[in-house]
């Protein structure tokens, strides 16, 4: 009887190793199946193929986001706030926040439990920091950490326009951007140094806004490419492009600026191009913290200003170099903004609990990374870009098949979904009819998977009798699965493997190490 055991189990053991290792081939011919993307072979040789998006992040992807534990500690509880006891920590937490502004740096630190941070009766004003070197730390983002309770909305500044709820917790700057001049040659994209009129007033390390605002026909023309311009867009009609990228100066000589990151647009000094020195913040933190609002209704998209906006939580603006991590966002109308920034690193977020407007986007910034992130609450809009937006990248994020990626108009351009999850519906991204369309050039989607039903002949131009609310030019589409979508095909750009993953996996990953000849520390210790 144990002999028959023993040969039983042998047998057993021998099905598990051979069905392990069918396991393992099926893996290997899956992963042999993806195609090489030939695009990005092109792109090798002519980098004008697609955009360099390896330059976001934090410090422009190279370096890791640092454990900062040498600063001085403020700890909220040691300026009158105390969790879990039902009384408001609002006052507590903006003093531990201007003490750690007027050190000049510092760790504003939240042990575990439950902070209040708008009660009634306290003021109906944003909590704000002002300065760099400034760490907003909890006790971790999950049950037992560290939680702010936003029980009341703040009140919109204009009740009539539903996006003017000011955000609770803002990071920003204390400066104001000074005009310098004009660049007086031309630059191509991939560029690295400008010519300028005058240099007065910069050194090396400043960081610079470069601003475009012209309503030239061709000018028009020549990014919308064949797409027609309707009249309604009158931000485009009348005041035309629009650009505000940021960058921080290497090195000055003779009238060139010489840059850390590259042009990014085409630079053609018979355009309105203005330099101004950026007034910015760096090196802000923010971790390990669950910021709870109390958005409890079913949202209904654009029908009060509670819906869209009502519980807005954080925003990042003129801020340089910084990050947010390992946070939740739950019962919230707009989880957080980035807004007029540079080289943001936002990872390992969550949005979740009942559904609101916004999760995470990139506001009129520059070189922004979403990666990691998860939207399970299925915002109306989830990750995504607007407002004059510039190379961001949203790596390896997931959100719900009832939801879309953001494309909120007011001319974001170079947005990458990479490695991205979710639904794709064109109802979902965003903006008034004034400042259509919902992106300018540079939309790319790579290996995106698709979630919700199919759709046959998709379009990302649709007429505008058909639907008005969703105008993409040339987006390019390398890798995308679903069950069975499709589409209009002289919509898009460029387009290669639509059905079948491509290799390399990530673009965003694969052209940071062809930048950088090899994938920096972080990406390894992450993978």
């Amino acid at each position: 009887m144990l002999e028959s055991i023993r040969i039983y189990n042998n047998n057993i053991r021998q099905i598990q190793k051979g069905f392990i290792l069918l396991l393992n081939l099926f893996a290997i011919t899956t992963v042999s199946a993806q195609q090489e993307a030939k695009i990005f072979e092109a792109y090798k040789k002519d980098r004008s193929l697609l955009p360099d998006f390896s330059y976001a992040g934090y410090h422009q992807g190279e370096k890791n986001i640092p454990n900062i534990t040498d600063y001085k500690y403020f700890d909220v509880t040691d300026f009158g706030a105390k969790p879990n006891d039902g009384k408001s920590d609002k006052i507590a937490i903006q003093l531990a926040i201007d003490a750690a502004n007027k050190n000049g740096s510092g760790i504003v630190f939240f042990p575990k439990g439950r902070f209040l941070v708008n009660e009634d009766g306290d003021l109906t004003n944003s909590i704000i920091s002002k300065k760099s070197n400034i760490i907003f730390r909890g006790s971790g983002s999950g049950p037992g950490g560290t939680e702010l309770y936003m029980k009341n909305n703040l009140p919109p500044a204009n009740p009539t326009q539903m996006w003017t709820v000011p955000p609770l917790f803002i990071f920003t700057s204390s400066g104001s951007d000074k005009k310098i001049g004009q660049v007086t040659a031309a630059a191509s994209v991939g560029d690295l140094t400008i010519q300028v009129n005058t240099t007065e007033g910069l050194a090396a390390g400043d960081w610079i806004m470069l601003k475009l605002l012209d309503n030239d026909k061709d000018l028009i023309a020549s990014e919308l490419k064949y797409n027609k311009v309707e009249p309604e867009w009158t931000n485009l009609v009348e005041k035309g492009i629009s650009v505000k990228v940021f960058y921080q100066i290497k090195n000055i000589k003779k009238g060139k600026l010489t840059l850390y990151a590259p042009i990014s647009y085409p630079i053609d000094p018979k355009y309105n191009w203005e330099v101004y020195k950026y007034a910015n913040s760096e090196e802000i933190g923010i971790e390990d913290i669950a910021f709870v609002g109390n958005w409890t209704e079913k949202f209904v998209h654009h029908r009060s200003w509670k819906d869209d906006s009502g519980y807005t939580i954080l925003n990042i603006r003129k801020t340089t170099n910084s990050w947010m991590k390992n946070c939740r966002f739950t019962n919230c109308s707009v989880a957080a903004t980035i807004g007029q920034s540079a080289n943001i690193t936002v990872v390992n977020c969550k949005i979740d609990g009942n559904a609101g407007h916004q999760a995470i986007n990139s506001n009129g910034s520059t070189n922004v990374l979403i990666a990691n992130c998860v939207d399970e609450a299925s915002q109306w809009h989830s990750f995504g870009s607007s407002n004059g937006s510039m190379n961001t990248v949203i790596w390896k994020c997931t959100y719900p098949a009832t939801t879309c990626f953001e494309s909120h108009s007011s001319q974001p351009r170079n947005t990458l979904l990479d490695d991205v999850e979710g639904g794709l519906l064109n109802g979902r991204a965003g903006g008034a009819m004034e400042n259509m369309p919902n992106h300018m050039q540079g939309l790319v989607l790579w290996n995106y998977k698709q979630t919700n039903e199919p759709v046959k002949d998709f379009e990302f131009w649709p007429p505008s009798a058909v639907f008005e609310w969703w105008k993409i030019p040339n987006p390019i589409i390398v890798g995308f699965t679903s069950k069975g979508t499709t589409f209009k095909m002289e919509q898009l750009g460029q387009s290669e493997s639509i059905g079948t993953a491509v290799e390399p996996a990530s673009l965003y990953l694969a052209q940071l190490k062809l930048r950088l000849g090899k994938l920096p520390k972080w990406i390894k210790e992450k993978n």
